[in-house]
């Protein structure tokens, strides 16, 4: 499909999917041709079983390769399918070609649920109900679906042993499952069924999550063998929230979810240094713990960014690496001028860090960091 084609490609809102004619509800797909580029895997493939995520930008392609290399390096005998959107570039989908089975062109569905949206403070979660073109894969019998934002720690074949919808408990509600890792049954009945579905109610956090928890709605009371363990789906951010746990069990981790609005790729890699930019080396409540951000950024500096710079060519493409620059010299009374005195702090009055709390406006790193919040609670129960 050229390029001029791509804007064709219709963006639906949910009320809108209804007022479709039944032969329309279903999306259109182009399955892109994989190249003989990719390294297949040692082991036997499944070929009626697959690893399925979605990259609906030249961003979440790069999360989408990391994922894919990640179950390729722990030996996975199962296929890889990636659902993309028509905004991923040109060689950003070459590039996936170097690591999945198939390239699946879909088109991109919204929520258009703003209020809920804004509430969470997230807009960019419209487009996730996109996931649910993943039950149109009917090729397959079964499935697990990851978001772009998981890196796999060892193998988790042994998923595909689950019924669906399998799934792990979701740390802001644990009533809730997390829908970055889970396990289903494509199915065109089930997906025209989740489309009605999505236009009749809606989704209440106005992303698939909502939508998914909703349908599949006897997931926390009917069948505790669809309930994945936390390892399958741990949340970067919500270690701190329960440090003792993470301590006790966080080594059996065989996935890793980076949850939140900041993405690995978000950040910078230094080279030279080994580390990751614009992160903090000691956790923060609410930060991604770097031993698993080094770990993507490893990843994807051995084995992604080479498939890039091929794909890309003389092209520049953003690749997150810091930029190296040769120190200049020193001038020889550099230590003679006077340093600058730095600005005076600006006092916040306690009524002002109340309002700028509750609106959302934290600073984790600044008077709300955890430091300051511990030594407030102990001067409180002294």
């Amino acid at each position: 499909m050229g390029r001029k084609m791509w804007g064709l490609i219709p963006v639906f809102d949910c009320s809108q999917l209804l007022l479709l004619c039944p032969s329309q509800c279903k999306p259109s797909v182009l399955s892109i041709p994989t190249t003989d580029a990719r390294v297949a895997s040692p082991q036997r493939t499944m070929a009626d079983q697959a690893f399925v995520t979605l990259a609906t930008n030249d961003s979440y392609a790069k999360g989408a390769m990391v994922l894919g290399q990640s179950l390729r390096n722990h030996n996975t005998t199962r296929k890889l399918v990636v659902l993309i959107g028509p905004h991923v570039a040109e060689p950003a989908r070459d590039a996936l070609h170097s690591i999945f089975d198939e390239v699946i062109l879909v088109n991109v569905m919204d929520s258009g649920d703003a209020a809920n949206l804004a509430l969470m403070k997230r807009p960019d979660l419209g487009v996730t109900i996109t996931k649910l073109h993943c039950w149109t894969l009917v090729q397959y019998s079964k499935c697990v679906f990851m978001d772009a934002d998981t890196l796999v720690l060892s193998n988790i074949d042994e998923l595909f042993e689950r019924e669906e919808l399998s799934a792990a408990p979701d740390p802001g509600w644990p009533d809730c499952f997390n829908s970055g890792v889970f396990v289903f049954r494509p199915s065109n009945e089930t997906h025209e069924k989740l489309l009605a579905f999505c236009a009749e109610k809606g989704s209440f956090d106005g992303g698939d999550q909502g939508i998914l928890n909703s349908y599949f709605n006897t997931w926390a009371t009917a069948d505790i063998s669809k309930h994945l363990p936390f390892i399958y789906n741990l949340s970067s951010i919500a270690i701190y929230s329960y440090l003792p746990a993470f301590k006790q069990y966080g080594h059996d981790a065989k996935v890793v979810h980076f949850l939140g609005k900041v993405k690995p790729w978000n950040y910078s890699y230094d080279t030279q240094r080994g580390e990751v930019r614009g992160h903090s080396a000691s956790p923060e409540p609410c930060q991604m713990h770097p031993d698993y951000l080094l770990q993507w950024w490893q990843l994807y500096a051995a084995s992604v960014l080479p498939l890039l710079q091929k794909a890309y060519g003389d092209a520049p493409f953003s690749t997150g690496f810091v930029e190296q620059r040769v120190p200049e010299k020193p001038q020889e009374d550099v230590r003679e001028q006077p340093k600058p005195s730095p600005p005076a702090a600006r006092t916040v009055s306690s009524q002002e860090r109340k309002q700028r709390w509750e609106a959302g406006h934290i600073d984790y790193l600044g008077d709300d960091s955890f430091s300051n919040i511990e030594q407030k609670l102990n001067s409180f129960l002294k």
